[in-house]
């Protein structure tokens, strides 16, 4: 509540704006709802309650509908933001066959969390996913922007040390077998 007694905006004026943004790229407003989730979530780290109703109100769509769209989809948390970066195990047939599950366990020891938690530090979030689409490079992991295939403990003991030197991982496709690295592919 703000000192007038008036709910306090959840979506500040820059979302805001970042969203009306959006009108003229899609045809309606309701084509508008699932990238403005994502700037959302991408800005708040999750999607409160609150924020579907404000939302709705700009697409002028029933809190209902808008949050159809938000529960037909995983990506997005509503309970509590998520940490700083965001990990993606896949649990596909591909990887699992070649250890994924036994990497997840070893990633939730370094991590000390489990899938669908965050570190305390509020710097990572565990998930799990269903299918990365890397089944060529599996076992295969998401942090944030970038993608780990061919993860193996010492990709993951890398990766949770670079967490530790504040580096989370950068805003590129890496592939981290050293086999698979072309010479242009900046690795």
């Amino acid at each position: 509540m703000s000192t007038t007694g008036q709910p306090t905006a959840v979506l500040r004026d820059e979302l805001r704006a970042a969203i009306h943004a959006l009108f003229a790229r899609y045809p309606t407003r309701r084509a508008v709802t699932l990238p403005a989730l994502h700037l959302i979530q991408e800005k708040l780290g999750y999607v409160p309650l609150a924020a579907v109703v404000e939302l709705a109100e700009l697409l002028e769509l029933a809190p209902a509908e808008v949050q159809d769209t938000l529960s037909f989809y995983g990506f997005f948390k509503q309970d509590k933001p998520l940490g700083q970066v965001r990990v993606w195990v896949c649990r596909s047939l591909s990887c699992a066959a070649r250890g994924g599950e036994e990497l997840l366990e070893y990633l939730c020891e370094k991590l000390g969390i489990r899938p669908g938690q965050t570190t305390p530090d509020g710097r990572v979030t565990l998930e799990v996913a269903e299918c990365l689409g890397l089944c060529g490079g599996a076992p295969a992991m998401l942090a944030g922007p970038t993608v780990y295939t061919h993860l193996s403990r010492e990709t993951i003991d890398q990766f949770v040390q670079s967490l530790q030197d504040g580096n989370p991982p950068g805003a590129t496709q890496v592939d981290r077998d050293p086999a698979k690295q072309r010479p242009d592919s900046g690795n």
